[in-house]
């Protein structure tokens, strides 16, 4: 096909992008402005007008008008030798005579002006322009080797993609239906000759890394790419890739500002797909059990499902040394189920393709940049792209998310107005205030937050979207943890606990708690074993007072020398869990180093103290016959009803102070560390083997009333009983049968509460 000459006029992208303000239009407004401005300088003989290329628009007459400048001077200095100096463009444009000229456009002549061949002192524009002069030294003060243009646009590639519309053939493909279009491609529904199939085909200038970089990519929520193409004589690409005919995110961000929301859910996500499905000719999937899943979910669910999706398709990337660098909804394809694919690598680094840089075709959505990636992208500032990380896109994700959910961006800074440097200056310094939560910022700009959007949800939103980038979620991983939260409402009320809970408080008093929930069961059995055992000796036909003497003493011995160091030992082992649960607040504020020793601990506090109870109760059962034996010749009976008198001390001791223990663990503490998405797969496998312990434990809890109304029936063969001997055991026996609903309760509570933090924690999608 043939290449029709660009229009060299702005009307009609005048009429087209007329009512776009806002940042996320910016760009693409300017870019083909000035693509028409540059296409005009290369086919006309004589200096093209540059009023001919200026939008109606005042909000953006000036931005471009600085920017066509930039691309004028260097081509009438540096390409044409038609020299135009600062104040030749001042007198004729009233737009630069109100404000004072920007820096970026003074540093622009000066580089001109040198690559032109001329000595240029940077001291003369400090002279001649000294309301900028800070600017000016910060840009004009580089080492003279790194001079960088601050052209926003350098190249002319959009002219080659005017022509290329619906219906035309290029090379193997019939362009069937347009599905998109930017400054710098066109994307198409095509019929691939060769292999008949339908495949999307993205035209662009060939230039950039994209094919390299999807081609490492094989992910269930990253498009898949099957080649390229290339059209050497208009110098295009053709990539073409997966069909995904349920649209964009795009169309879903128009949906939902268009519907109040208390009707938002995810019947709205799939009304959008089915009016893709019907626009492209494709049939709705039946019995879909994706569909259902979503026709089910709050609006708040269904952001945070598709959250969960894109943010394990960007860890993917990222382990894979690939950073996006553009996420925003348009760049969000979705299938007919629902599915979202993470799209349009156009301007994404890989470290593994070769000759790759970060700074090559380095760009973005403004709006959708995070604070350090705005710097990068600011010529008069000094970071570079190489020196943004995953956190970035994990910020413009977090940025995705809240405009999905509210059909708002969290910044209000989004109009473009004066210049493009300024411009760029004050999104970076919105983003970088901190007085107000970004879920508080949206509320109070009148963004219509759903009623039932989750605590949990505002809180993974605020974190994503924290200017400084050691606060953020370190990678997307720990955010598809978080948004896992978000869709479980058993882990959401343990991550994320109502206001009224009253953790504070409780966990200000988390030692004496703990010590308490191990002394009663204990003190308690120790009563048990102490009114037994005296019953028993009262049997003997040698008890005497001396012998009751001998046996207080002892049991005074015994319990004065087990209950502190079962204490000891306990607090001892559980040390570092203890001190954690003090300031339980501080863990939810985020841990840096590597907590899961503490973890770990956390998990099997309850365990740990129920051993060294249960090891202390039995090990005294014998050493208590013993020493009886030595002073006082008892019979030998006498010594299995010690031992397991104080064996099912031992169970009382250790079984119940476990399930309260780990309750309050597993309902508090642990939770906090999820919180802070510290939690990965070492603790799911904790959390699975405290769940399967927990059966042994209630097994022991049960094992508490049967064993007693078992020794009723053995203690009584061959001797005669002493009355209270067997109402304590009955008392025993009675008592164990009424704390059984309570243990199981807290059973099915520990059960439960595992069984959600283990979903969450091993990253599973729903």
């Amino acid at each position: 096909m043939s290449i029709k000459p660009a229009n060299t006029t702005a009307d009609a992208a005048d009429q087209t992008h007329r009512s776009h303000g806002d940042a996320v239009e910016t760009y693409s407004v300017l870019a083909s402005h000035v693509c028409r401005f540059v296409d005009a300088w290369e086919s006309a003989q004589a200096p093209p007008h540059i009023h001919d290329f200026l939008p109606a628009d005042p909000a953006l007459r000036r931005m471009t008008l600085i920017e066509i400048i930039k691309t004028d001077l260097e081509y009438r200095w540096v390409q044409h030798n038609v020299p135009k100096r600062l104040s030749e463009y001042r007198s004729e444009h009233a737009e630069l005579a109100s404000e004072p000229l920007p820096a970026d456009l003074i540093y622009e002549e000066f580089l001109v002006r040198k690559a032109s061949g001329l000595f240029v002192d940077p001291q003369e524009y400090l002279d001649e322009f000294p309301g900028q002069k800070a600017a000016l030294q910060r840009l004009l003060g580089m080492n003279p080797d790194a001079y960088c243009s601050t052209l926003i646009i350098k190249r002319n590639d959009v002219r080659w993609l005017e022509a290329v519309e619906a219906g035309h053939t290029l090379d193997d493909f019939e362009l069937l239906v347009a599905l998109g279009s930017g400054a710098f491609a066109k994307v198409f529904l095509a019929r691939q000759k060769s292999m008949q199939r339908l495949v999307a085909v993205k035209v662009s200038a060939d230039a950039g890394t994209e094919p390299q970089t999807l081609a490492q990519l094989d992910h269930d929520y990253i498009v898949r790419v099957f080649d390229q193409r290339l059209l050497p004589d208009q110098r295009l690409r053709l990539l073409y890739m997966q069909y995904v005919p349920g649209g964009t995110l795009h169309a879903v961000v128009k949906r939902v500002r268009e519907t109040p929301p208390g009707a938002r859910s995810g019947r709205l996500l799939l009304q959008v797909i089915d009016a893709s499905l019907e626009q492209r000719g494709e049939l709705r999937p039946n019995d879909s059990p994706t569909r259902k899943q979503l026709a089910a979910h709050s609006w708040a669910e269904t952001v945070a499902w598709l959250g969960m999706r894109l943010a394990s398709a960007l860890d993917y990337a990222h382990k894979r040394g690939v950073l996006h660098r553009d996420i925003k909804p348009a760049n969000v394809l979705l299938t007919a189920d629902g599915e979202p694919k993470l799209a349009d690598f156009n301007i994404s680094f890989s470290k593994e393709v070769s000759g790759a840089t970060p700074a090559a075709y380095f760009g973005g959505s403004l709006a959708y940049m995070s604070p350090e990636q705005l710097e990068a992208f600011h010529p008069g500032l000094e970071r570079k792209p190489e020196e943004l990380d995953g956190r970035s896109d994990t910020y413009s994700l977090g940025v995705l998310l809240c405009e999905l959910l509210t059909g708002s961006r969290p910044f209000a800074d989004e109009q473009a107005s004066g210049d493009w440097h300024g411009m760029l200056d004050r999104m970076i310094q919105s983003r970088m205030d901190t007085k107000l939560p970004v879920s508080t910022k949206l509320v109070r700009r009148g963004a219509e937050v759903p009623v039932d959007c989750p605590v949990s949800l505002r809180r993974v939103l605020d974190r994503c979207l924290a200017p400084n980038p050691e606060d953020r979620w370190q990678t997307p991983g720990e955010l598809a943890q978080q948004l896992s939260v978000s869709l479980d409402p058993e882990a959401r009320e343990l991550v994320d606990p109502p206001d009224h809970r009253p953790d504070t408080w409780r966990w200000k008093l988390a030692v004496p708690l703990l010590v308490l929930m191990m002394l009663v069961p204990s003190g308690l059995a120790a009563v048990y074993a102490w009114i037994y055992n005296i019953a028993v000796l009262k049997s003997l036909p040698n008890y005497d007072s001396e012998l009751r003497t001998l046996v207080n003493h002892l049991i005074v011995a015994v319990n004065s020398t087990t209950f502190p160091l079962g204490i000891t030992i306990g607090i001892w082992m559980n040390r570092r869990v203890v001190n954690a649960a003090k300031s339980v607040q501080s863990i939810r504020g985020g841990p840096k180093e590597d907590t899961f020793p503490l973890r770990k601990a956390c998990l099997r506090l309850g365990e740990q103290s129920a051993i060294v109870a249960f090891v202390l109760w039995t090990l005294s059962g014998p050493a208590y016959a013993i020493v009886l034996d030595w002073f006082a010749s008892i019979p030998p009976m006498i010594y299995p009803l010690a031992i397991g008198t104080l064996t099912i001390c031992g169970l009382i001791a250790s079984v119940y102070p476990f399930f309260m223990m780990t309750y309050s663990m597993v309902h508090g503490l642990f939770p906090a560390f999820v919180q802070c998405g510290v939690c990965d797969e070492r603790d799911a496998a904790e959390l699975r083997r405290l769940r399967n312990h927990l059966k042994m434990y209630f097994a022991g809890a049960c094992g508490v009333p049967l064993l007693a109304v078992f020794g009723v029936l053995v203690s009584s063969l061959g001797r005669e009983q002493y009355p209270t001997e067997k109402l304590t055991l009955f008392v025993v026996s009675i008592g164990g049968i009424v704390a059984l609903p309570a243990i199981y309760w807290y059973y099915r509570q520990l059960e439960t509460h595992l069984a959600a933090l283990e979903r969450v924690v091993s990253r599973r999608l729903k």
